[in-house]
C-alpha cells in the first residue's frame, strides 16, 4: 500500500462556490484520497492527501478553474 502524502497549497479561493468550481477537476485525479479547503485561514489553504506527489496536477486543475494557487 502506498504511503499517503499531505500536500498543502495557498489559494485564492474565497467561498463555497469557489470550492464547488474546483471540485470536478480534483475529483478526476485518481490518486487523491481526500482534500479540503480551509476558507477561514488567511492563505485559504487547500490540503490534499494523495498517494503520489501530484502537486503539478493539482496546481494545473485549480488554475484551469480560474484560481491562483501555489505550494506552501
Amino acid at each position: 500500500m502506498d504511503k499517503i502524502q499531505t500536500l498543502r497549497f495557498k489559494t485564492s479561493l474565497k467561498c463555497s462556490g469557489c470550492v464547488r468550481a474546483i471540485t470536478p477537476g480534483l475529483e478526476s485525479l485518481n490518486t487523491i484520497e481526500h482534500w479540503n479547503v480551509d476558507l477561514e485561514s488567511p492563505e485559504k489553504v487547500l490540503e490534499v492527501q494523495a498517494t503520489d506527489d501530484i502537486s503539478e496536477m493539482v496546481i494545473e486543475s485549480v488554475k484551469k478553474a480560474g484560481y491562483q494557487i501555489s505550494r506552501l
